[in-house]
């Protein structure tokens, strides 16, 4: 047990400082409870669907998550910790330094430069999500297809809310699906 909340804890310390928050902390938070058998990639299409629909920073959302599923209360404390870590500490280095950085060109080119990295990054979340989401045994699913292009135009062009969508497809998805 002490060694799984050790492994948490270093997995998303690694995760809060290689990672810019939101979107960008999903292919990491994947590649690290997979690798380490937490849990599967399906269940972390759930837990990525769940932590977008409580309150709450994704981030730290997916950490409860992945860690109650991997070590339980303990799990989701030390999770939880490891992923709040850098966040307490680039921060307090920012408030040293936030006058320097404020101005500094070099910062802003290295923002420039990160900014795609985080697009390929969730490029590859989506292709895997993608997978698990719309493949069912080795056939694509029409249904699921239906359901995910219904929720594109409901979001983008019709403006419903996130929370409107999801549950629609959560209906749909039981119904089509049992």
């Amino acid at each position: 047990m002490i060694l799984t909340l050790l492994e948490l804890f270093w997995s998303f310390v690694k995760i809060g400082f290689t990672s810019f928050g939101g979107l960008s902390m999903i292919p990491l938070i994947s590649h690290e409870v997979v690798s380490h058998g937490w849990m599967n990639l399906s269940e972390v299409s759930d837990i990525v669907a769940i932590a977008e629909m409580t309150p709450g920073p994704l981030g730290l959302n997916c950490a409860t998550f992945a860690g109650i599923h991997a070590a339980g209360i303990p799990g989701a404390v030390t999770a939880n910790l490891g992923v709040l870590t850098p966040t307490f500490t680039v921060t307090a280095l920012v408030a040293v330094f936030f006058i320097k950085f404020q101005k500094s060109r070099r910062m802003e080119q290295i923002l420039t430069g990160v900014r795609p990295v985080c697009i390929g990054l969730l490029a590859g979340v989506i292709l895997s999500f993608c997978q698990t989401n719309y493949v069912i045994g080795s056939a694509v699913s029409l249904p699921a297809i239906a359901i995910g292009v219904l929720d594109l135009v409901l979001l983008f062009k019709w403006d419903v809310s996130i929370p409107k969508v999801i549950l629609l497809s959560a209906v749909l998805g039981l119904f089509l699906f049992r």
